[in-house]
C-alpha cells in the first residue's frame, strides 16, 4: 500500500502544521499541491494512501475558478472510497460537493479560539474526542445529505461528519501548532472583534490546557483513517 499522502494547501506559506508531521513521523510521504497557484490535482488516488484538504481565508462560495475545480476534484475520492479529509474549508468544499450549505452565522457570529466540541454517539465510537477544539472561520455547513454527523458545536452544530467508509470532514483546526498559532493571531488580529470571537491571550492560555487532548485526537485519528471501515 502507498504511504504517499496527497496534501492541498490554499497558501504559499500554509504547512500542514502537526497533521504533517504525524504522518510523517508514521512513514507517510507529504505530496505536498497548492492548486491555487497552478499544481494539478491527480485524476485518481490509487497512487495515494488519502488526501487531506486543509483551511484558508477564502469561502468554499468563491467563484474562483481554482475553488469550483478543487470543489469538483472532491467527488475523485468520494468515487473511489479513497481516505479524505477536510479540515475547515476543505470541509466546507466536501459539504458544497455533496450538495449541503455553506454559511455564515445568521447572527454574525464567529469561531476563534477554543470552543467546547460535543461528540454525538457515531462519534464516540471512534474514539475520545477532546473538550475543547481551536476553531477559525466565520462560516458553517449543513451536515449533506447522507452524511453522518460526529460532533456538535454550540454556534456552529456540525462539527465533524462523516460521509460513506472513509471521508470525514472537521470545522476546527486539529493541525494547529504553536507557531501557526503566533501567525493566526497576529496577522488574523482584525477577527478579535467580530461577535464570539476569543481574546488573544485566551488563545494560548486555553492551548496549555486543551492541546494535549487535541494532539491524541489527532493521532488516534490518523492511526485508523487510512484503513477505511
Amino acid at each position: 500500500m502507498s504511504r504517499r499522502v496527497l496534501i492541498i494547501l490554499h497558501q504559499e506559506g500554509s504547512s500542514p502544521g502537526r497533521v504533517g508531521q504525524v504522518l510523517q513521523a508514521r512513514g507517510c510521504q507529504l505530496d505536498i499541491r497548492r492548486p491555487r497557484f497552478g499544481d494539478p490535482l491527480p485524476e485518481t488516488l490509487a497512487g495515494h494512501a488519502g488526501a487531506i484538504i486543509f483551511g484558508g481565508p477564502m469561502s468554499a462560495n468563491d467563484g474562483d475558478d481554482y475553488v469550483r475545480a478543487e470543489t469538483d476534484w472532491i467527488s475523485v475520492a468520494l468515487r473511489e472510497e479513497a481516505p479524505l479529509l477536510g479540515i475547515c474549508l476543505g470541509a466546507q468544499m466536501m459539504a458544497r460537493q455533496l450538495g449541503a450549505r455553506v454559511r455564515a452565522h445568521p447572527q454574525g457570529c464567529v469561531e476563534v479560539g477554543y470552543y467546547p466540541l460535543r461528540p454525538t454517539s457515531a462519534g464516540q465510537r471512534l474514539g475520545h474526542w477532546p473538550d475543547k477544539v481551536y476553531q477559525w472561520h466565520v462560516e458553517g455547513i449543513e451536515l449533506p445529505r447522507g452524511a453522518e454527523l460526529l460532533a456538535e458545536g454550540d454556534q456552529f452544530p456540525v462539527q465533524a461528519f462523516r460521509y460513506g467508509p472513509s471521508a470525514f470532514g472537521v470545522q476546527f483546526h486539529p493541525e494547529l501548532t504553536l507557531a501557526m498559532m503566533h501567525r493566526w493571531t497576529v496577522r488574523g488580529a482584525h477577527r478579535f472583534g467580530l461577535p464570539g470571537a476569543r481574546p488573544m491571550g485566551e488563545h494560548f492560555a486555553e492551548r496549555f490546557v486543551y492541546d494535549a487532548a487535541n494532539k491524541a485526537w489527532l493521532e488516534h485519528f490518523l492511526e485508523h483513517w487510512m484503513v477505511p471501515a
